[in-house]
């Protein structure tokens, strides 16, 4: 399992680093051993980075806005989410599927 993710039982968690004002949204794959890059569009200003990367990944994970928690990381790059029964896994987040990270 990478150091990026966790699963909860339907719950997948992730550590993210951010890059705001990007010319795109996407999500780049593994940065470092410990976080998953997002690149995304928004300026990191009155909290429109956090709106726009839950509405990415909830977008990016086929969930509603509503099952992506901020879990930490309010004001910085680096920052935890919570997502509720993720429906498809991007191919970039190099993410195991929840029955083959079971032992």
């Amino acid at each position: 399992m990478a150091g990026w993710y966790q699963w909860q039982g339907e719950q997948l968690l992730l550590s993210v680093r951010v890059q705001p004002r990007s010319s795109k949204d996407e999500i780049v794959g593994p940065h470092g051993t410990e976080s998953l890059k997002v690149r995304i569009t928004a300026p990191p200003v009155d909290g429109k980075a956090n709106a726009h990367l839950i509405k990415f990944l909830a977008k990016s994970f086929g969930v509603a806005k509503s099952q992506v928690e901020l879990v930490s990381g309010t004001t910085g790059r680096d920052k935890r989410l919570a997502i509720n029964g993720p429906k498809c896994l991007p191919e970039a987040a190099q993410i195991a599927p929840v029955a083959a990270s079971k032992s």
